[in-house]
């Protein structure tokens, strides 16, 4: 299981994370989100990391060129979006894609199947925002098919991860505010007792394959 830990601010935090095991870091380039990060401060952050630490870049209905222009210039190793973006505009970027899907109740879980080539990021529903609330949507309504096909976001933390690890086992779970001490702002000891939780047996740290994108 893959560890993408998002809402990434400052490199402080993003070298913490690194050290103790994410695989992938997040930057959130969406300016209505309480964890907007500038290119520029971006990209002074990317260069203080590791080359094997997968870089995801978080945009929410953006022009496609803006998506392509940032994932070019930053190294961006994957475009997250996170938005409402059709299949024919992910088809456009050219970088590997997550596309994000906000699970309700009745949510139609074919849906995924239009999204050729993309790995599907699964998470809560909200009226106000597109992400980052810390609330977990009901896990039972995932088909048992695509469990270890998805990224599992909304409400994971130190509590439920060796539950989900057990029960899911998704191919990769996405963790931003349950590990902050205010948004954008990592909590250390919150990120330790995170991966101490973890069972690295299940964890390919540091060597993720990714075999999706249209390009």
């Amino acid at each position: 299981m893959i560890v993408k830990i998002c809402g990434i601010t400052n490199l402080e935090d993003a070298l913490f994370c690194e050290q103790l095991g994410a695989d992938m870091l997040g930057f959130v380039f969406y300016n209505k989100s309480k964890r907007f990060i500038s290119f520029d401060s971006a990209k002074k952050i990317i260069e203080g990391l590791s080359p094997k630490t997968k870089k995801v870049g978080v945009f929410v209905n953006e022009p496609v060129e803006i998506v392509n222009l940032y994932a070019e210039k930053l190294k961006l190793n994957t475009v997250q979006l996170h938005g409402d973006e059709t299949p024919e505009y992910a088809f456009q970027i050219n970088h590997p894609v997550i596309k994000s899907f906000r699970i309700t109740g009745n949510f139609d879980f074919s849906t995924l199947e239009q999204y050729k080539n993309t790995m599907p990021l699964l998470d809560a529903f909200s009226n106000i925002q597109y992400g980052g609330t810390g609330k977990k949507f009901n896990w039972e309504v995932i088909p048992d098919r695509l469990k270890r096909q998805i990224i599992l976001a909304g409400g994971i933390s130190a509590k439920n991860i060796k539950f989900i690890q057990d029960n899911i086992k998704p191919y990769a779970v996405d963790l931003s505010s349950s590990l902050e001490s205010e948004p954008g702002k990592k909590d250390h000891e919150k990120v330790t007792d995170f991966f101490s939780k973890i069972d690295r047996a299940q964890i390919s740290t540091n060597k993720i394959k990714f075999k999706y994108g249209n390009k």
